[in-house]
Formats: C-alpha cells, sequence, structure tokens
C-alpha cells in the first residue's frame, strides 16, 4: 500500500481557497496571508475587524497544518488535544465552535471540536478528562484549570496551536497577565507550539504583539503583524438639534432629541442604541413606548442586570430580524455576530474611540458592508465630543491598551495551580515568568520573597499554619499536598473581583441606601456627602456598614456611581480640546458640530472666554450657593477627580478654607462659602509637580483607597478564600479579613509585597496619576486666563447641573435649571 504524500504549503492553500469558492467567497488576502505565515511555521497577532473573517482566518491554517503533518488522516487519527482557542467571553464560544465544526465536517477531518468554560456541564468535564477533544474553545480561568490538573503535560504535549481571540479586550487587564504566565507554561511543555492573538485595532498594536509572545522570546522573533487594511467604509453622523437656542446646556438623559431617532429606527431592518449606563437603558427603552406604542413587540432591551435566559432571546430575536430595535449598554459591545443590524446609535458620549468603533462595528456586520453609526449628543457641549469622534475616525486615532507590570497577586495564584497539579521547580519558572512582558523585570530576590510566602505566609503569618500553602519536597519541588488547599485554590482561579455595596446607614440605626465602595473609600472621618437628598457627614464604616450623621453644613462632596464613572481616555481628551480650540477658527474650518454650537460659544464670550491652545481657563463668580472656582483641564473625570482634590489641599495649606468639589469630563469645581484668593493660588504654582505622590496621599486618603484595593489583592493571590460555590462568604467578611491583614502588613511588614503592590495600582490605575502628571505640566507651560465672571456661564453649567442632580428631586432640578437658565439669558440682554 502507497503511503499518502505530504501536500505543499502552496496545495494546502488551494483547499482552503476551494472550500472558499464553495461558499460563493474570496478569501481576503489577510486570510491567505495569515495562513501562509501559520503554514511557514510564525507566530503572529492578527488585526482584523469584528465580522471580517478573522475567525477562518485561524482555524484554516490549524486544519491544514495537522493535513501537512498527516497525509494519511483519513485513515489513521491519533486522539488527543491539537489546539485551543481561548475567548475572553462565553458568549462567543458557540459561534467559534460551529465555524470549526463547518470546515473540519467539509475537509473530513475526523476531528472533535469541544468547549470548555464555567458553563459546561460536569458530565461534559468527565469525558474531557478521560479524551480531551482535538480542538478546544475555552476562557483564559478555564485553562488555568487545565493547568491545575495533575498530568497537565500530558494534555498539552500533542498541542501545536493556541489562538488568544479579542487580545485587545485581554490587555491591560489581569486576565491578560494570567494569559501571558499559561503561555509561558506552554511554549515549554509543547515544542513545536504556534501562538496567534486577533485584536481589534489598538494604538499600541506592536506592543499588543510583544505582550502576546514575551518581549525578549524567540516567538516574538519569528512573529509577523498581519493587518487585515480592509478599507471597510465607517460613516459617523451627528445627530443635531434643530434649534440650538433650546437644546439643555446640559441633558445626562438625551430625551430631549428622542423623536429624532424614530425615523432612524423605521428607516434600518434593525437599530441598535448603545446607552452608558442600565438607568438610562432602562429610560429610553419605557420613553419610547410611551410615545411610540406601535413599537410594542418590535423593541427590547439588553444589559448586565437582565436575566441570562432573556439576554440569549434577545441575541437570538436580532438575529432572526424579529425585532426593530434595541435599546442595550456595553453587554452588546463584543462578538456576537448580528448581520441584519443595519444602524447603530450611540446616546451621550462614548468617552473612548476605540468604545465607539467597536460599537460602530456592529452595524454592517459583514465584510464589504457599511457600518453606520449615529451620535446623539445629551447636551450642547457633547456635540464637541461629536466633532471630535468624527476626526478620530477619519484618522484612525486609537487609544493605547496599558499592559500591566509585577502583578504578585496574579503570580502567586498561577504558582499555587502549579503547585496544585504536578508541582514546580522554582528555577525553570523563574526563567519562563521572566519572558513574560509583565514579569521582564523580575528581581531574584522579589522570586525569592515570593517562593518564601507560598510556603511560610510571609513573615508576619508564619505563625498561622492556614497560610501555608506549599511544601517543598525532597526532590526541590513546589508542591500543595493538602487537599483542601487544592479544592480551595481551584474554586478560586480568576482574577475578576466584583466591586463592593455598602449599606448608608445612621449611627443611632435607619437604613438610608446603598453606596459603591470606591466613592466611600476616599472619605476621611468628618467629610461631608450628599446622598438620598441630604447631607450626611461620613463617621466611618464598619462591617461593610457606612455610619453617618445629619450635618448642616453647606459644603459636601457629590457621590457618583460606576455607570456614570467613565471617563474621557487620554485619546478622546486631546481630540476634544482639539476641537475646542477651533472655535476661534474661520468657519471653513470648523466641523459642522463647532459651527452649530456657535450659539453656546457667543454666549460664552459674553461672560468669560473660549481658551485657544496655550490658554488655561479658571473661572470665578458668586451665586447664592457661595462662591465658585472652575477650572477646565478638559481631561476627562479621573483625572479631575484627583486634581480636584489636590487643588483644594494646596490651597487648604496656604490658609483654612473647606471646599465642597464637583466634576465632570471638562473640568472640577471648588465651591467654599468664602472667597478663595485665586492670586495666592497662582503665585504660589499650586500646578506643580513636585511633591505629587505625597499631596495625593493626604488629599485623596490614599491609605483607604489602597486598603480597598489591597482587598482584589488578597483574593487574587489567596490570601482570603470567597467561599464554596452557592455558599460564598458574605463580602463584609472578605473585607474585614482582607483590612485586617492590610494592617498587620502596614505595622509589621511593610516591604511585604502584595501590600506595596495595593498601592501601586491605587495610584497608576485608579487615580491615573500619570496622566494627572502630563495634565499638570501642559498647564504649567500654558497661559492661565483667570476671568471673574458675574454669573455662571455655559461651560460652567454641565458641572454646576451635576452637582444639584445629586441633592435635588428631578423636578426641583428641572425648576432649578430653569431659573438659572433665565437669569443667563438676562444677563446676556442686559450686557448686549
Amino acid at each position: 500500500m502507497m503511503k499518502a504524500k505530504a501536500l505543499t504549503n502552496y496545495a494546502l492553500i488551494g483547499l482552503a481557497r476551494d472550500w472558499f469558492a464553495s461558499q460563493g467567497w474570496t478569501p481576503f488576502p489577510f486570510q491567505e496571508k495569515t495562513w501562509k505565515a501559520f503554514l511557514a511555521g510564525k507566530h503572529g497577532l492578527l488585526n482584523a475587524p469584528t465580522g471580517s473573517g478573522k475567525t477562518y482566518a485561524l482555524w484554516f491554517p490549524i486544519l491544514l497544518q495537522y493535513i501537512k503533518d498527516n497525509p494519511e488522516y483519513k485513515q489513521r487519527h491519533q486522539k488527543g488535544l491539537k489546539a485551543v482557542w481561548i475567548t475572553p467571553l462565553r458568549a462567543l464560544s458557540q459561534e467559534i465552535y460551529q465555524s470549526a465544526e463547518r470546515i473540519t465536517r467539509d475537509l473530513e477531518i475526523p476531528f472533535t471540536v469541544g468547549i470548555r468554560t464555567g458553563d459546561t456541564s460536569t458530565a461534559e468535564r468527565s469525558r474531557q478528562r478521560k479524551t480531551m477533544p482535538d480542538l478546544l474553545i475555552t476562557t483564559p480561568e478555564s485553562l488555568q484549570l487545565l493547568l491545575a490538573t495533575k498530568g497537565y503535560k500530558d494534555i498539552f504535549k500533542g498541542c501545536y496551536a493556541i489562538v488568544v481571540d479579542e487580545w485587545h479586550e485581554l490587555l491591560g487587564s489581569k486576565r491578560g497577565v494570567q494569559m501571558e504566565l499559561a503561555l509561558s507554561r506552554l511554549k515549554s511543555i509543547s515544542g513545536g507550539l504556534r501562538i496567534w492573538g486577533i485584536s481589534a485595532t489598538i494604538g499600541n498594536l506592536e506592543q499588543a504583539r510583544q505582550v502576546l509572545l514575551g518581549p525578549d522570546s524567540a516567538a516574538l522573533e519569528n512573529s509577523t503583524l498581519i493587518r487585515a487594511s480592509l478599507k471597510k467604509k465607517l460613516t459617523v453622523r451627528s445627530i443635531i438639534p434643530e434649534k440650538m437656542e433650546t437644546f439643555p446646556w446640559r441633558g445626562h438623559l438625551g430625551l430631549h432629541l428622542l423623536d429624532a431617532v424614530i425615523p432612524i429606527i423605521r428607516e434600518s431592518k434593525t437599530t441598535l442604541l448603545f446607552t452608558n449606563t442600565r438607568s438610562q437603558c432602562e429610560i429610553w427603552f419605557q420613553k419610547i413606548l410611551e410615545r411610540y406604542p406601535e413599537f410594542a413587540g418590535e423593541i427590547a432591551m439588553h444589559h448586565g442586570s437582565i436575566e441570562k435566559e432573556t439576554r440569549l432571546w434577545v441575541e437570538q430575536a436580532i438575529r432572526n430580524e424579529s425585532l426593530k430595535a434595541v435599546v442595550c449598554t456595553s453587554s452588546l459591545d463584543l462578538g456576537v455576530d448580528f448581520a441584519p443590524v443595519e444602524t447603530v446609535v450611540q446616546i451621550g458620549g462614548p468617552k473612548g474611540v476605540a468604545r465607539f468603533m467597536q460599537r460602530a462595528g456592529r452595524s454592517g456586520h459583514r465584510p464589504g458592508k457599511e457600518s453606520l453609526i449615529y451620535f446623539l449628543p445629551t447636551h450642547a457641549i457633547e456635540l464637541i465630543e461629536a466633532a471630535a469622534l468624527q476626526n478620530a475616525v477619519r484618522n484612525q486615532a486609537v487609544e493605547d491598551r496599558i499592559p500591566y507590570l509585577n502583578s504578585f497577586d496574579v503570580l502567586v495564584q498561577y504558582l499555587t495551580t502549579l503547585a496544585v497539579s504536578d508541582g514546580f521547580n522554582p528555577d525553570e519558572i523563574f526563567r519562563e515568568v521572566q519572558q513574560t512582558f509583565c514579569y521582564q523585570a523580575l528581581y531574584r530576590e522579589q522570586w525569592e520573597w515570593l517562593l518564601k510566602f507560598l510556603v511560610l505566609g510571609s513573615q508576619s503569618l508564619s505563625s498561622y499554619d492556614e497560610y501555608k500553602k506549599v511544601e517543598v519536597l525532597d526532590n526541590g519541588l513546589f508542591k500543595v499536598t493538602n487537599r483542601g488547599v487544592a479544592m480551595r485554590h481551584r474554586f478560586q482561579i480568576g482574577t475578576i473581583v466584583g466591586d463592593a455595596n455598602l449599606s448608608v446607614r445612621y449611627q443611632k440605626g435607619g437604613y438610608i441606601g446603598s453606596i459603591e465602595e470606591w466613592f466611600i473609600s476616599k472619605l476621611q472621618q468628618g467629610d461631608v456627602f450628599t446622598f438620598a437628598g441630604r447631607n450626611l457627614e461620613f463617621i466611618r464604616i464598619r462591617d461593610m456598614q457606612v455610619l453617618v450623621r445629619n450635618s448642616s453644613k453647606k459644603t459636601s462632596k457629590v457621590p457618583s456611581w460606576m455607570g456614570g464613572r467613565l471617563t474621557l481616555s487620554a485619546q478622546m481628551s486631546q481630540l476634544l480640546r482639539e476641537e475646542l480650540y477651533s472655535a476661534s477658527l474661520p468657519e471653513a474650518q470648523q466641523a459642522i458640530e463647532i459651527r452649530c454650537l456657535a450659539p453656546l460659544f457667543k454666549r460664552q464670550r459674553l461672560e468669560s472666554i473660549v481658551p485657544q491652545p496655550g490658554e488655561f481657563l479658571i473661572e470665578t463668580f458668586k451665586t447664592r450657593e457661595g462662591y465658585h472656582t472652575i477650572f477646565y483641564p478638559f481631561e476627562g473625570r479621573f483625572v479631575h477627580e484627583a486634581m480636584a482634590s489636590l487643588l483644594s489641599y494646596r490651597i487648604s495649606l496656604l490658609s483654612p478654607i473647606t471646599f465642597s468639589l464637583a466634576y465632570n469630563d471638562y473640568g472640577f469645581e471648588l465651591l467654599s462659602d468664602q472667597q478663595p484668593d485665586i492670586q495666592l493660588i497662582l503665585d504660589n504654582n499650586l500646578f506643580t509637580t513636585d511633591y505629587l505622590v505625597e499631596d495625593l496621599e493626604k488629599s485623596l486618603n490614599a491609605t483607604e483607597m489602597a486598603r480597598r484595593k489591597f482587598r482584589d489583592i488578597a483574593v487574587i493571590s489567596g490570601l482570603v478564600f470567597t467561599g464554596y460555590p452557592k455558599k460564598g462568604i458574605k463580602m463584609k467578611h472578605l473585607q474585614s479579613n482582607s483590612q485586617l491583614l492590610f494592617e498587620v502588613f502596614r505595622d509589621y511588614e511593610p516591604d511585604h509585597l502584595l501590600f506595596q503592590q495595593a498601592f501601586t495600582e491605587t495610584f497608576e490605575h485608579q487615580l491615573e496619576e500619570g496622566r494627572l502628571r502630563q495634565a499638570l505640566e501642559r498647564i504649567d507651560h500654558q497661559q492661565i486666563r483667570w476671568m471673574q465672571c458675574e454669573k455662571p456661564t455655559p461651560f460652567s453649567f454641565p458641572i454646576i447641573t451635576d452637582r444639584l442632580r445629586e441633592k435635588l428631586s428631578s423636578e426641583k432640578l428641572a425648576d432649578r435649571i430653569r431659573k438659572m437658565t433665565q437669569v443667563l439669558t438676562r444677563g446676556r440682554r442686559k450686557k448686549k
């Protein structure tokens, strides 16, 4: 019997082309480039938009490689894992599975395809343990669970390909770090492993490839970056109000333009309306049905708090073309293939270019089809964001995703995972870990500390056996031998830790409501904040309860909520400033949105100025509320939050004064019942970056913020246990357990790596210290324009009304805004 001949790469690609032809398709150049690169033994990163055929770009070469290596595959097939496809979203696994099944069936390759996620049944997992599928679709967490399985090397030894889908979503998160570590291990186990990532467009694609493959690895040297370059047409249209004079200066919901959306819905097969918050999603859905009851049965809603069955029904109904419109949040940002969607409406600023383009790509979700997105501003100044987004789309200006460095909590979890399965040799694993981007600068001393931590539970915990999880065997292997430790660790693998809500109560009893802990963590004893229409003085946190008393102070801090806590990205901030500066250019050089804002800019100039490049605007005015000082860095909410606290602290060092703080994406307000000396502020250069970290620590109660951050680190590293399935430990116990450890390390072991990591993450990720420093340096080189105004200005209006919203009911707020607008308008007329 004659042996079958191995096919050449050219012949193999011919098989793929034939398959495409049988479907009535022609492969894109990027697909063929990917096939050739893979078959040539290369690793790589594929940059391709959703709906462009990226799944076929990588399933095909994986299967063609098998045909090449096994010419007699139809007669002889050896079972076992050949390739792993990682997806960050369980929802995507079914579509990836269907694509793989379709090709293997048509090419008559005797492969089994399996899915292993948190939704996989126990029976299916048992079957997989006995015989792994040839092609496995899984998540980063489930991959770690496989590494925690005894004999995992045998599972992966025949694996020759791993694909990490949606790499841009994992990059810049601890799940991405998880993947870096898993890949470092798999590269050592499987000699011929080829690693490929798939990413949408991000600003730092080259760095994304480095993070995926390791910055100094042989894999990176033998890799390629393939861009789809499909020239997909993306059309952005702003919904501009007919009468700018009556358009609100502050809107929040955007319902003023609801009637303008209805013709868009009627003219499209299916429309997705993206909102930034769940409450906004609910309100838009209800208001559309109230005003246009004929849409009943043709419109649905989709967000993360809706039960899974309903969400899946909505997704299927979109595919079946039985829905005219869906009002949704970021729950529909990624992945699911909705061919019938023709149009997308973005309600309110998306805060980032990448998010906006991702949402735009949900329409025209087929190669060659146009993606159409409408931008609906919720208030006048958001039209500047609309112009900035138009500019960003034209220039493909997309944000970077910043990767993590030295996430010791993820490394501790990973080492415990290896110790739970077959144990690990510390020298071998140290070499692998150092090849990753996250741990490329890991010192030998830090490594030794981590090993000691695994065995002894660190210096201050060495008396407690529960923290001694790993033993050093006679052969030098680090191994978990305790069955209970191993079981608890498997239950807790993962890096996603939920944020906690705290109940707000009076010290003497009486429940007021619940508030997100990230806001409370920044308060110090005696601080006053506005909540449920009351001014409350913060006393302390006890057992996950915020104890308060009523306060008669006029000044207060205003909480904002997770949904409204989206902040402008650095990229969007820069683009927004550029569009704002264009307001001083001749009309012919302005975007249509900027031209439409002419009435607003005219009013702003009557009372103050519209800043030009090289100018930094500060406005002061007095109302019955007190003395307002408003700063306009146009740097995004998070930077303004930190800058407001920093400046209020520095001003209080010059003279005793108390401020109430408010901020949005455009600027921030310091409100006081006494007049601050602005000249003194300017003369003392309070925007300096000198002593920035020290002053931030004092102004923002950074220790308390780090204490909250430490809870997540303690959970990820396994210092505290979150409980067994359906018997989870209450959040208040998790918090109290982690707080106790935080205080022990603070008092007795301040050089504890996990304790130090809490502060590093607080400044780098939560406070965006890097962006804050750059913003302060930019302001330092600008000419400061201090305008002493008679009344609130159009630019100040959104910040003031944001603060008022937290204090007043919606009816009272509407009355107050109406009165303010009338006063402003009367003031302008007098000036004329």
